[in-house]
């Protein structure tokens, strides 16, 4: 552990920390929550839980490199998202699924998308390909994704969906997915095309994103399952 402290004027610093306690909470939170939903929602609350333990380790250290540096390599932020945010989607496309029947070619569709989106911003923001030729694949990327959630069959299936508490959920999940991922190519084109931001007013923004992309998206699901079981019984 690093025993430098964290300063009182240090927000970066008591973000990082901030989001590994949550993670870790919203992580335990979410293993114990699969022992109280049935059988159909177990596998959604479980990768929800890998989520946030996926995101757990990933702020575990970068605190401990931004009290030491000063700085966060986007390596680490992209390495983590190459992790959280394909899992997110899957977790989507299961939670869907639940409800009704969805084609394995969805899937491996939203898989293969969403690792474009996050490797199309990382090799944009890290000049290993063009900045807006990334910024502009890992748009159109995550447009295909909402396009999927609104308009093709996981939102006919959700529309469909006679139990409201498993609707409204489905409504929570694709707002974050819409509203809270915008927070990511914002930046990206802030820090690209518009001059630029202060990093630690940047990790600012990334850290509380990823508090509401992350730990809400994952509670959602644990929230909406648990009242479909419980409805059930």
């Amino acid at each position: 552990m690093n025993a430098k402290l964290i300063q009182a004027t240090d927000i970066a610093s008591g973000t990082f920390s901030l989001l590994f306690v949550a993670t870790l909470a919203a992580t335990v939170l979410l293993l114990m929550g699969t022992g109280w939903v049935s059988k159909k929602w177990k596998l959604p609350v479980a990768l929800a839980g890998l989520v946030t333990l996926a995101s757990t380790v990933h702020y575990f250290e970068a605190s401990q490199i931004w009290l030491a540096t000063g700085q966060m390599p986007a390596i680490y932020r992209y390495i983590a998202w190459f992790v959280t945010m394909p899992l997110q989607v899957m977790t989507l496309y299961f939670f869907v699924g639940a409800m009704a029947p969805l084609s394995t070619w969805l899937f491996w569709r939203l898989l293969v998308v969403s690792v474009v989106m996050v490797l199309a911003r990382y090799m944009g923001e890290t000049s290993l390909m063009y900045p807006a030729l990334g910024f502009l694949i890992g748009l159109v990327a995550w447009l295909y994704i909402l396009g999927e959630v609104f308009f093709g069959r996981m939102g006919e299936v959700s529309a469909k969906s006679a139990n409201f508490s498993v609707h409204r959920g489905y409504f929570w999940l694709r707002l974050i997915i819409t509203m809270g991922w915008a927070v990511y190519p914002l930046c990206y084109f802030i820090v690209g095309f518009a001059g630029g931001v202060a990093e630690n007013k940047l990790n600012v923004a990334y850290n509380l994103a990823d508090l509401v992309n992350q730990i809400a998206f994952a509670l959602a699901i644990l929230t909406a399952a648990m009242k479909d079981s419980g409805s059930n019984r």
